[in-house]
């Protein structure tokens, strides 16, 4: 029972969370999204737009967040991103999306 209620969460998609509020902190080369419980998300990137790392926390995924974060580091640099090899299969799927 517990198996199948597992594989059950694991293929659930969430639902978009209305209304979610963030702050974007911007350092040199990391762009963290954050609310006053947690950090959301984060990326790290070169000033050429090479993203090196980027990350959304697992119960915020699917609002949004990662294409948030891509865009800013293209605001920042002025350069399209694209991602530093080695690259994750989360990480392929999310910049074929893009």
């Amino acid at each position: 029972m517990l198996v199948n209620l597992r594989k059950l969460l694991m293929h659930t998609k969430p639902n978009k969370t209305p209304n979610l509020q963030y702050d974007t902190i911007v350092t040199d080369g990391v762009v963290t999204l954050t609310n006053p419980n947690t950090t959301l998300g984060f990326v790290r990137f070169k000033n050429s737009g090479v993203i090196e790392y980027i990350f959304v926390q697992p119960m915020y995924r699917r609002n949004g967040l990662a294409k948030t974060l891509v865009d800013k580091v293209r605001e920042l640099t002025g350069n399209e991103p694209e991602p530093e090899p080695p690259i994750s299969p989360l990480g392929r799927k999310l910049f074929k999306l893009l």
